[in-house]
């Protein structure tokens, strides 16, 4: 039979990438549901071409558009962010790809879960936001979560047949982003159009940013250490300028496993919906005398303080996490308006990781709130 997949956040970087790895293989996947936030247009173009059961728009401004588009198809069509919640415990859905971008994807991941669904997931905030209670709930309901990000899913493929040994060590790989090499002088007058100029991934915007901000890499360092059940100071970040190898583990016997391959999200994405199981992909393989140098770094903190604060947020732990995702997406929003420097969003996040009130054992409704609260203090530090 074939796995029915929800896909939410169709129209993003993973969202397409996602649907290509669907044509590729129609004889093994179906798209049951798409979801947008903005995108109609291509949103409606994605339901005539996969027919799904259910098409979301989580901007209820769009439904008319979106409504009138497909009448005359047998798609159901709703709106905003409780339908998204809704149509994921469907019970014909296999797997639930949460490709949405930052915070948003926190309700709808522990609706599937509680409904029962595997989960691919590629929105790392879920984790960052509310990973304890995200863990406990995918224990309690018996489901997988099995990583889309390239570092996490190569992790994951590096422990595959290893589960009983214990992991001393995750080497999680940065490509460095956008200004690897510029000074803390020249990041001060950095541009949006510099910024989204990523060396090695086609990647989203607001992705793109925090890649070159470093604030990207401490959030897979929080995701690794849920994902992983590993501490922060299991997990080494290394600069490895060719993105070529996607992460490392090493083990109680000094042993290093690496996953390596061409920079394609793809590949991580077709893992993920196919597991246990390996697809074949019509692609350009790993040329190893196009890259006789591969070289490793370590990550300048001072440089990218947004790297430092994640690792803050993390040890002490509660909904610092989380209050460091919502000062991020705010800073990154105005960024992207050009209404902020980019050194200015380091300040931001730290300012509201201190005036933030901080909660040692949240529950859903605290991080619900601590959101709320801590993007209210970040826009008023703008």
């Amino acid at each position: 039979m074939k796995r029915r997949l929800a896909i939410l956040g169709s129209t993003g970087s993973i969202g397409t990438q996602a649907l290509e790895v669907v044509s590729g293989h129609e004889d093994l996947f179906e798209v049951y549901a798409l979801t947008a936030n903005n995108q109609v247009d291509l949103l409606i173009n994605q339901a005539r071409r996969y027919m799904p059961e259910v098409v979301v728009i989580a901007n209820e401004t769009k439904y008319p558009e979106l409504k009138e588009a497909l009448e005359d198809l047998p798609i159901k069509v709703w709106a905003g962010a409780d339908a998204i919640a809704q149509m994921v415990q469907a019970e014909p859905i296999d797997m639930v790809l949460t490709a949405m971008v930052g915070y948003s994807g926190l309700t709808p991941t522990i609706a599937a879960i509680k409904a029962g669904k595997a989960i691919a997931l590629a929105n790392k905030e879920t984790l960052v936001v509310a990973g304890e209670l995200i863990t406990s709930l995918a224990t309690e309901y018996n489901v997988p979560i099995l990583p889309v990000d390239s570092e996490h899913s190569a992790i994951f493929q590096c422990l595959a047949g290893e589960w009983e040994n214990p992991v001393e060590k995750i080497i999680l790989t940065a490509s460095g982003g956008s200004f690897r090499m510029k000074s803390k002088e020249e990041l001060a007058s950095v541009t949006k159009a510099q910024a989204l100029k990523h060396p090695n991934w086609n990647m989203g915007a607001k992705v793109t940013i925090d890649s070159a901000s470093l604030i990207n890499k401490g959030f897979e360092m929080i995701e690794a250490k849920w994902l992983f059940g590993v501490s922060p100071e299991q997990i080494q970040i290394v600069i490895h300028p060719q993105s070529i190898i996607h992460s490392m583990v090493q083990f109680e016997d000094g042993s290093v496993m690496a996953q390596l391959g061409i920079p394609d999200m793809k590949l991580p994405i077709s893992y993920a919906f196919s597991y246990p199981k390996r697809l074949k992909r019509n692609v350009p393989r790993l040329d190893f005398k196009q890259y006789s140098t591969l070289t490793f770094e370590e990550p300048d903190m001072e440089r990218f303080q947004n790297l430092s604060f994640a690792f803050e947020a993390i040890r002490k732990g509660g909904n610092m996490p989380c209050i460091l995702n919502a000062a991020n997406e705010v800073a990154v929003a105005a960024f992207l308006k050009e209404e902020t420097g980019f050194l200015q969003m380091s300040e931001i996040i730290e300012q509201t990781m201190q005036k933030a009130s901080f909660i040692q054992n949240p529950v859903y409704e605290d991080y619900v709130a601590t959101d709320a609260e801590a993007r209210k203090i970040a826009s008023e530090l703008l």
